[in-house]
C-alpha cells in the first residue's frame, strides 16, 4: 500500500508543483489558503489534470503524462469527502448512499443496510439531507464513500464550517468511523490541531510546493524551515547570526543564545513557541529576555502579553509572544510580573530560509 503524487500544474499565476511518496495509511497536507491543498486533492482524484507528471496508487498508474495515461474520476476508486459533503440534495440518505453501487439490487440494499448500521443512520434512512444536521450529513457522506470501499479517502476540509464544539466531537466521530478503515486517507486542512490529532504523516505546503515532509510529531517538534514552524504553530521568529558553533545573536530580539549542543551551520533564523517560556524572577538568567511588556490580551484560557524586544532600533521588529495558559495564572497572581523571560534550549527551533 502507498502512494505516489509528483505533478506540476499552471493556473494562472499559480504554480502547483508537488512531490511525495508515502506508505503511511493517515496522511495530513497543511497548508495556508490558496497554497494548493485541494488542488492537490482534485488532482489524485483526477478532478484536474495536471500538465506533467505521474500519479500512483497502490502501484497502480492513476496518471502518468509521458506514457499518455489518465484514468477518469470514476474509475481511480477513490472516495471524495467534499467540504459541503456534496450530498444530492433530493434523494434520500438511503439512496444517497447507494448511489455509488453497482451490484445487483439485492447487493445494494445489503450493502446500504449494513452502512446504516455502521454509521449509526437507524431511523434517517428516508430523509432528505435537509432535514439532518451537519454531524449526520457528514456519516451521511462518509457510509456513501466507505459502501463502495475505495483505495483511498480524501477529506477536504471536512470541519471547517463548524463551530469549535460540533468540529471537536465530528472530528473524533471520523477517526472512530475509519477505525476499520485499510486503505490511505488523506485530509487537508489548514488547522494545525486537526492534522496533528489525524495524521501519521505530514505534508507542508507553501504557495503550490511541499516545504517539508516526515512523521507529524517529528516535524511538530523540529519543523527545520521557518515556513513549517510558521503553519505548525510557531509565534516568535528572529534572523539569527551564528557567532560560533554554541553561539548565535537573535537579530531581531536583541539578545544572544548559548547552546549545549551544536548548533547547525545553515541556521538562518531561530523559532520559539509562545508557550514554551520560562519565566524568571530576580537576576538574570543565561538565554534570558527582559520583559519589557507593548500590550496584552486576557483570553477566557489565556493570557496573551506582547514583549519589546532587547536592544532593537527598527521599530518594525514584531513584538514577542509570551502566551501562559489557564493553569499556569496563579504564579502571576502570587509573584506579579517576571523579570525576565527564558528560552529552554530544548525549545530552540533552529531553521533555515524557506524554499
Amino acid at each position: 500500500m502507498g502512494i505516489t503524487v509528483d505533478v506540476k500544474k499552471k493556473f494562472g499565476a499559480f504554480s502547483l508543483d508537488i512531490q511525495f511518496q508515502s506508505s503511511a495509511s493517515r496522511i495530513g497536507i497543511l497548508g495556508a489558503s490558496g497554497c494548493g491543498k485541494s488542488m492537490t486533492l482534485k488532482s489524485i482524484a483526477g478532478i484536474e489534470t495536471p500538465d506533467e507528471g505521474e500519479i500512483i496508487i497502490n502501484e497502480t498508474v492513476v496518471f502518468d503524462s509521458r506514457q499518455k495515461i489518465n484514468v477518469k474520476p470514476q474509475k481511480r476508486n477513490i472516495g471524495y469527502l467534499f467540504q459541503n459533503y456534496a450530498l444530492f440534495p433530493t434523494m434520500t440518505v438511503a439512496k444517497n448512499i447507494a448511489a455509488g453501487l453497482k451490484g445487483t439490487k439485492q447487493e445494494n440494499q445489503d450493502r446500504v443496510r449494513e452502512m446504516i448500521r455502521r454509521f449509526q443512520l437507524e431511523g434517517l434512512e428516508e430523509r432528505l439531507p435537509g432535514e439532518l444536521s451537519g454531524g449526520q450529513q457528514q456519516r451521511v457522506a462518509l457510509a456513501r464513500i466507505m459502501a463502495y470501499e475505495p483505495d483511498v479517502i480524501l477529506l477536504d476540509e471536512p470541519f471547517s464550517a463548524l463551530d469549535m464544539f460540533l468540529k471537536d466531537r465530528l472530528q473524533q466521530e471520523l477517526m472512530d468511523m475509519l477505525e476499520g478503515y485499510p486503505g490511505i486517507v488523506i485530509m487537508v486542512s489548514h488547522n494545525r490541531d486537526e492534522i496533528y490529532r489525524f495524521s501519521e504523516e505530514l505534508l507542508i505546503l507553501d504557495q503550490g510546493r511541499v516545504v517539508i515532509g516526515g512523521k507529524t510529531k517529528e516535524l511538530f517538534e523540529n519543523p527545520g524551515r521557518k515556513a513549517a514552524a510558521r503553519l505548525t504553530g510557531c509565534k516568535n521568529f528572529s534572523k539569527v547570526q551564528r557567532l560560533d558553533e554554541h553561539t548565535i545573536k537573535a537579530l531581531d530580539w536583541g539578545i544572544e543564545l548559548k547552546t549545549s549542543k551544536k548548533i547547525p551551520e545553515n541556521t538562518t533564523w531561530i523559532g520559539f513557541r509562545a508557550h514554551e517560556f520560562l519565566p524568571v524572577w530576580g537576576e538574570r538568567k543565561e538565554n534570558c529576555i527582559k520583559v519589557q511588556l507593548a500590550g496584552n490580551a486576557d483570553l477566557p484560557f489565556e493570557k496573551n502579553f506582547y514583549l519589546k524586544p532587547e536592544k532593537v532600533q527598527d521599530p518594525n521588529t514584531e513584538n514577542i509572544c509570551w502566551f501562559l495558559q489557564k493553569d499556569k495564572w496563579v504564579i502571576l497572581e502570587e509573584k506579579g510580573m517576571p523579570d525576565y523571560l527564558q528560552f529552554p534550549e530544548e525549545q530552540l527551533l533552529f531553521l533555515t530560509e524557506d524554499c
